[in-house]
């Protein structure tokens, strides 16, 4: 009998014990276990964290839907995490620009093996999970949870079972998705053990270029990894290997990033000296050496560094990013100002750059630059208007509600005065005062759509989905192609429990964004239909 006939037989096995609730539940961490239990300051930690996650991205999508969705795929993790113990490594997507790039975890002795988590709630005969093409091509294995409980904020325990888990190299899909129920997946069980095996028969490769921007690091080959390990934990005792180790480049490096993790700078700009000396050309380098030496104080230094990438790469925002930090310190603001231009040019998706560039503006008297920085840069991060109270970014932000409320004073029948000053509120954080500022635009020109739609998205994410959805339907009434009325409607009807209603919102929100070409939303609202259907069957079984 080969190994796949042997899982799925486990496989069927299993599914029987999980309708009759007869499962293996083992708490040791590293240990196999078909049940995983998550409640009290472990559930209230993930909590925690996506209630951060759905701040900072609720311009993009309403607040409790992206802390459902970021808790679904937490509470998934854990459960890998706590079977697999230190055999992975989580990917850290905070600091990774575009997020975690489809992989949730890689072997902790070979980061080219990913490993993909995906979390579903639903009965056991209809549930489903779905995995990209991307997602295929990237990872090893697709690790699949079952939530028996309905994900929400309030749920105090979640019981997670581990449905199975299917190896990509079995799955035939060159684009678009595929979704597979729990029937076609393999034991759980046998997880570790295909992990195992697979990092073994993992051919011999020649490692490739560190990829800093994605903060991965690349280490030497399998043969020679546990060598490394031990040179790394002790720097000066990297000469004994070095006639033995063929990429010198690549050890070098790899001590330079050991030696100033370890606090060691002078050590770690000796290793990247040694690393610039048999590879001159290799940007990444520098930059590395430059952020030792801005750590250093030694800005002019580090400056030249920077420099040096920029001229090896035209396209390096971060280089540019930090050459600003560096000329900032030195007072040189408008230089800096400059390359955080440079920084933004290359990549407009990043707040801290624009509240950087906001700062240097600042100190030269620029106010108005200053504050359509700090603007953007909480549009891209909202949580910058929660942490930084009495900040910079709250002061300009104030300034610019001064204006306004100048303006209105100059004006008292001013609806857009009045708007204005509701959206600088609202990036304050101020919801009532932004709401009342809404509504005052209203009593001045009754048929201001936005300011209906804009204190609509107010109401919901003070959890108001009543007068949200009262808001809403106003703007629809005056224009029935607001097609963002309908999806945001949609949001407020399904936390009022009308999920037929929010269905309807979908399908017209979805119909809408194909007419005018928005294939990106036309996908997302696709997907959150599709949702609701399985949710609705799921209903109907049940009942």
């Amino acid at each position: 009998m080969d190994w796949i006939t042997l899982l799925r037989s486990l496989q069927s096995d299993f599914i029987k014990r999980l309708t009759s609730g007869c499962l293996l539940h083992c708490e040791t961490e590293g240990q196999y276990s078909e049940l995983t239990i998550i409640s009290g300051e472990r559930l209230k930690a993930l909590r925690d964290f996506c209630w951060q996650m759905a701040e900072k991205y609720k311009r993009t999508s309403p607040v409790r839907d992206v802390f459902i969705n970021n808790l679904k795929g937490k509470l998934g993790e854990e459960v890998v995490k706590e079977r697999l113990a230190d055999f992975i490594t989580e990917v850290d997507y905070e600091k990774r620009f575009g997020g975690d790039g489809k992989i949730d975890f890689t072997l902790t002795s070979d980061p080219a093996i990913g490993v993909e988590v995906k979390s579903r709630h639903g009965s056991i005969d209809k549930v489903r999970w779905s995995v990209s093409s991307e997602e295929v091509e990237k990872n090893a294995v697709v690790v699949c949870i079952l939530i028996q409980e309905e994900v929400h904020e309030a749920q105090p325990e979640y019981h997670l079972f581990l449905a199975g888990f299917l190896p990509t190299q079995m799955i035939k899909l060159k684009r678009g998705k595929i979704s597979f129920g729990i029937n076609q997946l393999l034991y759980g069980g046998g997880l570790w053990s295909y992990l195992e095996q697979l990092q073994a028969e993992k051919p011999i490769e020649k490692p490739s270029a560190i990829d800093n921007y994605n903060h991965q690091r690349v280490t030497p080959s399998h043969q020679n990894n546990h060598q490394i390990t031990k040179l790394l934990a002790s720097p000066k005792k990297a000469d004994v290997f070095l006639e033995q180790e063929p990429n010198l480049n690549l050890l070098y490096v790899n001590l330079g990033d050991k030696s100033f993790e370890q606090g060691e700078s002078d050590t770690a700009i000796t290793n990247y000296n040694q690393a610039l000396q048999l590879d001159p050309d290799n940007a990444e380098v520098y930059y590395k050496r430059g952020m030792v030496r801005y750590h250093l104080g030694d800005y002019e230094s580090a400056i030249a560094d920077y420099t040096q990438v920029i001229q090896i790469n035209l396209n390096h925002p971060k280089a540019y990013h930090q050459r600003g930090l560096a000329r900032y310190q030195l007072g040189d603001y408008h230089s800096a100002i400059d390359d955080y231009t440079q920084a933004i040019r290359i990549n407009p998706h990043v707040a801290l750059t624009y509240r950087n560039r906001a700062d240097a503006r600042s100190h030269i008297g620029d106010h108005q630059g200053a504050i359509e920085d700090y603007t953007q840069a909480i549009k891209i991060n909202p949580h910058y208007a929660i942490t930084d109270k009495n900040s910079s970014i709250s002061r300009y932000l104030l300034i610019e509600q001064q204006q306004f409320t100048q303006a209105i004073k100059i004006n008292p029948h001013d609806a857009v005065a009045y708007y204005n000053r509701a959206k600088a509120r609202a990036d304050l954080g101020d919801y009532e005062g932004t709401i009342a500022d809404y509504t005052q635009a209203i009593k001045i020109n009754p048929r201001y759509a936005d300011a209906y739609y804009s204190r609509g998205n107010a109401h919901f994410d003070l959890g108001d989905y009543h007068s949200a959805m009262k808001d809403f339907t106003q703007v629809i009434k005056m224009n029935s192609n607001y097609v963002d009325a309908y999806y945001n409607r949609g949001h407020a009807r399904f936390g009022l429990g009308d999920k037929q209603g929010a269905l309807e919102d979908f399908q017209k929100a979805a119909h809408i964004y194909w007419q005018e070409g928005k294939i990106a939303e036309h996908n997302d609202t696709r997907e959150k239909i599709l949702d609701l259907e399985i949710e609705q069957s799921l209903d109907i079984l049940n009942f």
